[in-house]
C-alpha cells in the first residue's frame, strides 16, 4: 500500500443527516447507497484511518449458492506479512470487500465496481447474478467499525468449489447456515463484526427462500 492511496469517503454528517443506526439496517430503511454516490470524495488512506468524522464505505458482498444455499466463508491469514490489517488476522468472515479507490471511477458506479473488482481478485468465481444490495452496516463500538460503512451485496451463484487467490485468506469454501451460526457461537471475537452483523440478514434471506 503506497502511503498516498486515495480512498472514498463521505462525512458522517451527512451520511447519517437523514437517520443513524448502530448495527444492520435493511436496504428499504434509507437508501444510503445514493446517499454516498451524491456525497463522496477521496482522501488519503493513511489520514483518514483515525478520523471518525469521515465513514470510508467499503461494498462488502455475500456469495451464495443458489443451489444448496450455502454461503462462502473464508479465514484471514494470521502471518506476519499476509494482511496488512493487524486487527483483522486470522479473524473469520463471510463477506468480501475493500476501499474504493479511484481507480473505481473508470466504472458507471464506483461501489459496485469496488465490489465486483475485489470479488474477482479475491476469489476465482467466474459466473454469478447481479448483484443485489441486502441493506447496511455501520458499527460504531469497534475501532474499526467508526470509521468504515458497509453497504451489504449479495451474489448469487451455481458454482460450488469457488477458492481464495489472496494469501491473506487462509482457507476459503462453501459452508451452511449451520456452520456459521456454530463458528460465531464457538468464539464471537473469532468473527469480522461485520459478518456477524450479517447474520441478521442471511439468516432472512434464507429463511424466505426455504419458505417460497
Amino acid at each position: 500500500m503506497t502511503k498516498d492511496r486515495q480512498i472514498m469517503v463521505v462525512d458522517r454528517a451527512t451520511l447519517f443527516a437523514k437517520g443513524y443506526f448502530q448495527g444492520f439496517a435493511p436496504a428499504g430503511y434509507l437508501d444510503y447507497y445514493h446517499i454516498i454516490l451524491d456525497n463522496y470524495y477521496y482522501e488519503s488512506r493513511d489520514l483518514v484511518e483515525t478520523k471518525p468524522a469521515l465513514k470510508q464505505p467499503i461494498a462488502y458482498c455475500v456469495i451464495l449458492n443458489k443451489d444448496n444455499s450455502r454461503v462462502f466463508a473464508y479465514q484471514r491469514s494470521t502471518k506476519d506479512g499476509h494482511y496488512e490489517e493487524k486487527r483483522l488476522r486470522g479473524k473469520w468472515s463471510w463477506g468480501i470487500g475493500g476501499h474504493i479507490d479511484k481507480i473505481d471511477l473508470e466504472g458507471k458506479d464506483p461501489i459496485t465496481t469496488s465490489m465486483l473488482r475485489e470479488i474477482q481478485e479475491e476469489t476465482t468465481i467466474t459466473t454469478y447474478d447481479d448483484p443485489e444490495v441486502l441493506g447496511y452496516i455501520n458499527d460504531d463500538i469497534s475501532e474499526v467499525g467508526q470509521v468504515h460503512f458497509g453497504l451489504l451485496f449479495l451474489i448469487k451463484t451455481h458454482e460450488n468449489n469457488i477458492k481464495p487467490r489472496d494469501k491473506e485468506i487462509a482457507w476459503g469454501g462453501f459452508l451452511e447456515l449451520a456452520e456459521l451460526e456454530d463458528i460465531y457461537s464457538a468464539n464471537e471475537a473469532s468473527v469480522e463484526t461485520w459478518s456477524g452483523i450479517s447474520l441478521i440478514s442471511i439468516r432472512e434471506l434464507l429463511s424466505k427462500n426455504k419458505n417460497a
